[in-house]
């Protein structure tokens, strides 16, 4: 309960201020299929992990990218996640068929962000459970690379066609006790009359000083608008795929 008391915390407090900011994030430059800001993965591992993926795409279309950063720039990982997604456009434009495995190891942050079109196979039960069971636990002893190629192999056994075993154990996950679903109603009411205040007295200083404000909503579905970022470079780029916030997130 304490865990959700601080979420809720969190929520109240940047919705009270209305979270506005001028600045705006920066993106890393989409190089290729990892994207190693923060140098986590060696020259042997990078070579193994990219074969993966280049034979990922070509078999099935769909397109997997790794992304280290040295840092999130006071961002949640699902504000600057699906923002990344869009600004690097990985996946095709017609099916949204993208999918970033993003690494912050300063903020030691996780996470797994998936397009529209592949959030009905990648679902956010999965990702979380390839989060929890096959990358925190390596990230949490030091292994980098060993959790990011075993989240690699996951999302790629799921995303190409062998995800039975994935959705059973995470539909055998359990669901919130009662109490915490409780507690979650009377937060979401609470909220609802922060947001309510919150869009009202922006209405009311629109005229003299418009403010772009961004507020990161439960369940990795965030609002507001960032402007978009390089694109790839090296003969590897992303084909105008979307992405609305799907996936999950983990702490170690």
């Amino acid at each position: 309960m304490a865990r959700v008391w601080v979420f809720f915390l969190v929520l109240l407090t940047a919705i009270g201020f209305g979270v506005a900011t001028a600045r705006e994030p920066s993106f890393p430059t989409l190089t290729g299929r990892i994207v190693d800001e923060a140098q986590l993965v060696n020259a042997d591992a990078r070579s193994q992990i990219e074969r993966k993926l280049v034979a990922f795409e070509m078999k099935t279309g769909r397109q997997l990218v790794v992304v280290t950063l040295n840092s999130l720039q006071g961002y949640e990982i699902e504000d600057y996640g699906y923002q990344l997604g869009r600004s690097w456009g990985i996946g095709q434009k017609e099916s949204n068929n993208g999918a970033l495995l993003i690494v912050a190891p300063n903020e030691h942050r996780v996470r797994i962000e998936v397009g529209y079109g592949l959030e009905s196979t990648l679902t956010d039960a999965i990702s979380r459970l390839i989060i929890e069971n096959s990358i925190l636990p390596r990230f949490r002893t030091g292994d980098f690379v060993g959790g990011i190629e075993r989240g690699v192999d996951d999302v790629i056994q799921v995303l190409t066609g062998d995800a039975a075993d994935f959705q059973r154990r995470a539909s055998e996950q359990q669901p919130p006790e009662p109490e915490d679903a409780l507690q979650f109603v009377w937060i979401f009411v609470i909220l609802g009359f922060w947001l309510f205040i919150a869009l009202k007295s922006q209405r009311r200083d629109a005229r003299r000083r418009p403010v772009p404000w961004i507020i990161p909503l439960p369940g990795g579905r965030p609002s507001g608008r960032w402007s978009t970022g390089s694109r790839g470079r090296g003969g590897f780029s992303g084909g105008g795929g979307s992405f609305g916030g799907g996936g999950a997130s983990g702490r170690w």
